[in-house]
């Protein structure tokens, strides 16, 4: 579009009469006349006339702002593109508001690379929409105190001390250090850890950085109710007092936490960016998708994650305007979103941004969407197969495309009706809504399902469902979320979480106090409300939905340590009914105390447009609160889950609500570790131990506090619960462990299976409990539903089916092993020549040639002995093993006895030196001696399996995932190959014989625990060298292709739709 030259300016006719202007100039002047903007509507509904040259001079003080040279051409440039915007968009018939014409200078001063002018510009809006520079009082709400005594301040209840934060990786090198922090004495180390490297602000080692948890606490604390102060919130100074203190009593005993942004930001800058979540729009032009990167690329700058519906875009079945040529569709497009994504590392960390494209099902492109990551996942498998390097940000990954963001299909009920009758369903055109292509719904959702089957993408959202909840009806439909699809609500807006530590609503006997978590619940919902107007924001229809709609988004953590401190089963009705009601009670009290806000501060902008919508899904809260099912759950909590109900709706249609919607379910990952939550979110225990990191380094090995607790809940005497604690801390499980009862097994399934142990909550279980709780929610669920390797395409699209039936919003499935991303710890090397091992004759097979049972009875050494040597003969049978670790291939050979047994291994490594050549040379053959002599295998096994030293890694063997070192794969496989099923199970190595069927040999072809993910027993990691972080994924299995920490290099752990790490509280997520 070519912009109008200048501003228009109204000029007296010709009096010369020679001077007549041509038809074709009286046309274009007529024309720009008609189209030209003359109006603009205020935002208290005046109509105004337009005034460029107050325009110009808002723009000029912008530039000046930013400390550059007033630049005459390039404001009027400036103001002649939007002048010409405006005239397009609104086409002189619309009258265009203040915030139109905001966010159109805003998009030209960006689309000419002034950036910093436009800042400044949307920061003059922010000064004029906050007002007052001093505390406004007479209009607020009261506020009681509960934790806290006018007398005594919150810090002087704590015991504090000083201590080190240190943070290492994998290999024991220090990625991170403050030394002689203050910290309450009630705090974990691991807590510590990662408050102290991701929260405290100042640069380290500069007078400016923060060394208190007071000084953190107190800057976040003290600013919002400052900010409250300036927006008239407080009834009283009194109020401003007591807000600020219970805030503080909150935060600094870990009852609850804001989301990281507001941690990050808040008293740090004047407009902090406060929100995790945001949801951008995208219409069908270039420039739309172009500005979509842009602002992306600034989301993901500063740490936060975006989602957006590319359904709007036409598809590749459709024609260009204009012309002939087809459009290239929204799949194409992806292509360049997910290459900034790649590349613009989120918070300028190297952790990968979090991004969500969405997709409507009735898209005519929805089977490329669908298909667009699994088909480049098998690119990926071929790289990895050639040779590359297959690490989540290795040549492999990094050459293929869509890697970056989850994917979702939105489906209706149309199509889930049409699912389960096996009927048609047609695909229809963007542009015309005519049908463009028939399906059988069965078939396209079992396409769904496979692609899902095989990658993990995509998930599905029920855009029936999401728009039936929804308050803002009348506003405009939900069409997408955020990137861990907790978050849904209009397109251009964000939200800023918080959540609350269950367990600390805790009294000292363990019964939860549902007074002190109203209190809370109103407390942080009142704090997130303060900082949505005081907060800046990336876009100006972001900045503008944010301020009108002032959406929030309170959540919870440790529900899955709660439910088990009870003796309550996560995937049981008991347990599910108490969460409901727990759910229940947070909406509800946020509700209530949003329209107690909105009695003095009114409700948002255009809570009137929306009234019977909102008050319509409020009446829906109620009714599901209703239908809670009492068993499980203590009279008071069913009964505050209740009334909360209503009072939220007694107080809304008196007057209204402040927000328009308050809470979601969030991964909760650094934070759930700055408030040492056992469990994140609505997630469950991961494991029944954990390894605690000590004040003086090193690590400790625990039972979780509410193993203990959960066995009192359920009756069992001092000295049986002394004996399951003991069994638990030798054997990583609770299976078989004594005087346990059967039917108490459930309290105790954890997330994933034990690495000795059986028993995981089934996907069926994770489902339920989000039924449980989805009707509480404004918004949704961050959760992925976990499968194991061997689960079936059916029992995918079966999940699919029964999440549409339980009323969930979202479902997202990953099912283990699914990726081929190996989170190498090797560092390349040069490319040397690759050595061909020497050839090996192999006359049958292994599993045809006769083995024997190779004798593990120990040599009594009271009595003299003399070795003999068993030689093998001059022929013999052979077995060759090309193996893979990491980039680095080798092969190992082993000679047999003529009874199937070995005496003697070969090693020969590829693009190696010849030190390292001739080291494993005189290493296979002192084994090979060892073995002649009669040294048992599995005393061999016993003592180089589980040795660490580089090169280790992923690799190639799908029985030995991951290998710590050569030796370590080299006796594994030995053992897998050569031992019994009874040793291998004495020395550790887990075996599954309904998956893997055993050879001749009495040795299976198993799935072995791997180093992070399936660690082996207790006496291996008594034995081990390795460093302390290895060890926190020991005890259970840990998905397969769960990828390294970027921070530090541990295994990280799948949290929601993200990943955690459990060593420094990374995560790769949003919140």
């Amino acid at each position: 579009m070519q912009p109008h030259a200048s501003p228009r300016v109204e000029e007296k006719p010709s009096t010369d009469s020679h001077s007549v202007p041509s038809a074709k100039a009286q046309a274009t002047a007529i024309w720009d006349y008609v189209t030209s903007v003359r109006s603009v509507r205020k935002r208290d509904g005046r109509v105004e006339d337009f005034d460029a040259q107050k325009l110009k001079r808002s723009i000029e003080r912008a530039f000046e702002a930013s400390s550059q040279q007033k630049d005459e051409q390039g404001i009027e440039r400036t103001i002649a593109s939007v002048l010409g915007r405006l005239a397009k968009k609104f086409n002189g018939i619309h009258v265009p508001g203040t915030d139109d014409v905001r966010e159109i200078v805003a998009m030209t001063l960006i689309d000419q690379n002034y950036s910093h002018v436009c800042k400044n510009f949307l920061a003059k809006r922010i000064d004029i929409h906050h007002r007052s520079d001093v505390p406004v009082y007479g209009k607020g709400i009261r506020f009681e105190r509960f934790f806290t005594r006018p007398s005594v301040h919150p810090y002087d209840a704590i015991t504090w001390e000083r201590r080190d934060a240190q943070i290492t990786n994998s290999k024991g090198e220090i990625v991170f250090e403050q030394k002689d922090v203050e910290l309450p004495v009630s705090y974990s180390q691991t807590a510590t850890n990662i408050l102290v490297s991701k929260y405290f602000r100042g640069r380290l080692g500069t007078p400016e950085r923060e060394t208190s948890v007071k000084q953190m606490v107190d800057r976040v604390a003290k600013t919002i109710a400052q900010f409250g102060r300036l927006g008239g919130y407080f009834l009283e100074e009194t109020d401003a007092e007591t807000f600020e203190a219970e805030l503080t009593d909150i935060l600094v005993n870990q009852r609850a936490a804001f989301n990281s942004p507001v941690w990050f930001n808040v008293g740090v800058n004047p407009q902090p960016q406060c929100s995790a979540c945001f949801i951008n729009s995208v219409r069908d032009d270039m420039r739309s998708i172009l500005n979509l990167s842009v602002t992306e690329g600034m989301l993901f700058k500063f740490g936060s994650g975006a989602g957006s519906n590319l359904s709007r875009l036409r598809s590749s079945k459709e024609k260009l305007g204009g012309s002939s040529g087809h459009s290239s569709g929204p799949v194409s497009f992806m292509k360049g979103l997910d290459a900034f994504a790649g590349v613009i590392r989120s918070g300028g960390k190297t952790r990968r941004a979090a991004k969500m494209v969405i997709l409507d099902v009735e898209h005519p492109d929805v089977t490329r969407f669908i298909w667009c990551k699994a088909k480049e996942e098998k690119k990926a498998h071929a790289l990895i197969d050639a040779g590359y390097d297959g690490s989540i940000d290795g040549e492999a990954y990094g050459s293929i495309f869509y890697q970056n963001a989850n994917n979702s299909v939105r489906v209706t009920d149309e199509f889930m009706k049409a699912v389960e009758e096996d009927a048609d369903f047609w695909t229809k055109y963007v542009l015309t809504g005519e049908p463009c292509e028939r399906f059988k719904a069965r078939e396209l959702m079992r396409q769904i399902a496979q692609a899902a089957w095989e990658c993990g993408d995509p998930g599905i959202q029920y855009d029936t469902t999401i728009n039936d909840w929804h308050t803002c009806a009348n506003s405009d439909r939900i069409y997408a979320s955020n990137p861990c699809s907790e978050y849904m609500f209009l397109d251009d807006t964000a939200c800023n979480l918080s959540s609350v530590n269950l367990m600390k609503c805790r009294r000292p006997d363990g019964i939860f106090d549902v007074d002190a978590y109203k209190h809370i619940c109103k407390t942080m919902i009142t704090a997130q409300e303060i900082v949505v107007d005081f907060s800046s924001y990336p876009t100006p229809a972001i900045e503008q939905n944010s301020w009108d709609y002032r959406t929030l988004g309170l959540g919870y953590a440790n529900l899955g340590a709660l439910l088990m401190s009870r003796g309550l089963a996560y995937d049981g009705d008991e347990g599910r009914n108490l969460a409901a009601a727990l759910t229940a009670i947070l909406s509800g009290v946020a509700y209530e105390q949003s329209a107690k806000i909105a009695e003095k501060l009114g409700p948002f902008r255009w809570y009137q447009r929306n009234e019977d919508a909102m008050l319509r899904v409020i009446r829906k809260h109620r009714d599901a609160a209703n239908r809670i099912d009492p068993r499980g759950v203590p009279s008071d909590i069913l009964q505050e889950a209740h009334v909360s109900w209503d009072r939220a709706l007694e107080e809304g249609e008196r007057s209204g609500y402040r927000n328009a919607q308050i809470s979601v379910l969030a991964p909760t990952g650094t934070i759930g570790f700055l408030m040492d939550c056992q469990t994140t979110g609505i997630e469950p225990p991961i494991a029944l131990v954990s390894y605690k990191w000590l004040v003086g380094g090193g690590m400790l090995k625990l039972v979780n506090e509410t193993v203990p607790e959960a066995l009192h809940a359920l009756g069992y005497r001092e000295n049986e619960i002394r004996d399951i604690l003991a069994f638990i801390d030798e054997r990583d499980t609770i299976e078989g462990a004594p005087h346990l009862k059967t039917e108490h097994l459930p309290v105790f399934d954890c997330a994933f299976k034990a690495a000795q142990g059986t028993r995981s909550i089934a996907p069926m279980g994770h489902l339920k409990m989000m039924g449980a709780v989805q009707p509480f929610l404004s918004g949704a669920i961050s959760k992925t539903v976990n499968m194991p390797n061997n689960a079936t395409v059916d029992e995918v699209m079966d999940t699919y089916i029964e999440g549409w039936k339980m009323g969930l919003k979202a479902i997202a499935i990953y099912r283990d092993g699914c990726k081929r991303a190996q989170p190498l710890t090797t560092s390349k090397e040069e490319s040397k020549s690759e050595k061909t091992p020497a050839p090996v004759a192999v006359t049958q097979p292994i599993a045809s040639v006769p083995v024997a049972t190779i004798s593990s009875a120990p040599i009594d050494g009271t009595e003299p002995f003399q070795a003999r040597r068993r030689r093998l003969p001059d022929e013999r049978k052979a077995v060759t093993h090309k193996f893979r670790i990491g980039v680095h291939e080798g092969f190992i050979t082993v000679g047999l006895y003529n009874d199937g047994t070995p005496g003697e291994i070969f090693i020969t490594m590829s693009k190696e030196g010849s030190t390292l050549s001739g080291l494993l040379d005189s290493f296979a053959t002192s084994v090979s001696i060892g073995l002649q002599y009669g040294v048992p295998l599995k005393k061999l096994v016993n003592n180089f399996a589980h040795v660490r030293y580089e090169p280790s890694g992923f690799t190639n063997n799908p029985n030995i995932r991951m290998a710590k070192s050569i030796t370590d794969y080299i006796f594994r496989w030995l053992a897998l190959k050569f031992l019994p099923s009874e040793d291998r199970q004495a020395l550790g190595l887990k075996v599954d014989d309904e998956l893997i069927p055993a050879s001749d040999n009495g040795g299976a072809v198993l799935e072995e625990p791997s180093e992070e993910e399936k660690q082996a027993s207790l006496l291996d990691l008594q034995k081990s060298q390795e460093n302390g972080t290895d060890k926190m994924t020991s005890m259970f299995d840990n998905q397969s292709d769960a990828p390294l920490c970027d921070t530090c290099g541990s295994i990280m752990v799948r949290n929601a739709a993200c990943y955690k790490c459990l060593n420094c509280g990374n995560t790769s997520g949003c919140s």
